[in-house]
């Protein structure tokens, strides 16, 4: 750690949002007056922080702005029960290409597991009237193991800007594509400060790991059912890199509340949050429960 490259390389003017939090690095003669994740014009300029572990490696932007906003629209387009005005709204909000700090985690994981591991079978039983019928019960048994499995490159996102939840519905990106950074790749891009340092980071990838780790040994459970698993894992030769990885950010509001929209730099896969339209919702649930109440009556 204390080896480790810090500052991002090159001369940058870092702003602070005064609304989200985020701390976005821009070139110095950059005029930059308004959030690229919330769009707020409350950010205010701050020292550029110089001890932030720099980056190891970068996925250059593939998806040009033309492509991203071609999704957005189409993405727009396809939402239901949303405002009627929001399409308009969303063709006022404007697409920044920022780069979006992340830890990737290398580990070999170990688990011993526990459980009891359920076999189905049927019985014949005769009830009180004298008829047989197939009863499906269940024999428990006790059953463990262990696995041994390699994890290469689980990612964290590190931002404060975007919300890890909606950063994960990302379905995957190419690590394999990633080249060694050089400071040259920001040039004309904003690039976010890590939030969720090296320590933080490894708490979140060891936690995805051990998740992973649950569903592998519940896979391993012989029999057709099973209950009461308990999975002890471990880590061990646990490497890591801070890369940063390229993502399109349309933030808008509607009424007093931000939304994002997410266009994938690398793939062009798209995500995003949108308000809902109480009234539309209202409405499609009223036409429903019409239908069941007039189904109901026809077929009296």
């Amino acid at each position: 750690m204390a080896a480790a490259a810090r500052g991002l390389g090159a001369p940058v003017k870092e702003i602070e949002c005064q609304e989200c939090g985020a701390t976005v690095s821009v070139e110095p003669q950059a005029q930059t007056v308004t959030c690229p994740f919330c769009r707020s014009q409350k950010v205010l300029p701050r020292e550029a922080t110089s001890n932030l572990i720099r980056p190891e490696s970068v996925v250059p932007f593939k998806v040009d702005k033309a492509a991203a906003n071609s999704a957005f629209g189409q993405w727009i387009g396809k939402l239901w029960f949303r405002p009627g005005d929001l399409k308009k709204m969303a063709q006022l909000q404007e697409l920044g290409g920022v780069y979006i700090p992340f830890w990737t985690f290398d580990a070999q994981a170990y688990s011993r597991w526990t459980a009891e591991a359920g076999y189905h079978y049927t019985e014949t039983e005769t009830d009180s009237e004298g008829n047989d019928r197939q009863v499906t019960k269940t024999r428990w048994q006790h059953a463990s193991g262990s696995r041994s499995d390699f994890y290469d490159d689980t990612i964290v996102c590190a931002s404060k800007g975007l919300p890890e939840t909606l950063v994960d519905r990302f379905r995957s990106w190419s690590t394999s594509e990633l080249v060694p950074y050089q400071p040259s790749y920001l040039a004309g891009w904003a690039a976010e400060s890590y939030v969720i340092d090296l320590p933080g980071g490894w708490t979140i990838g060891q936690q995805k790991m051990e998740a992973s780790q649950h569903s592998r040994c519940a896979s391993d459970v012989p029999g057709d059912t099973h209950r009461g698993l308990h999975v002890q894992s471990s880590f061990s030769n646990v490497t890591f890199k801070h890369v940063l990885l390229p993502i399109w950010i349309a933030a808008y509001r509607y009424g007093d509340k931000p939304y994002q929209f997410l266009v994938n730099g690398q793939t062009g896969e798209v995500v995003g949050l949108a308000p809902w339209s109480i009234w539309k919702i209202t409405l499609f649930v009223l036409l429903i429960i019409a239908s069941i109440v007039l189904i109901v009556v026809l077929t009296r």
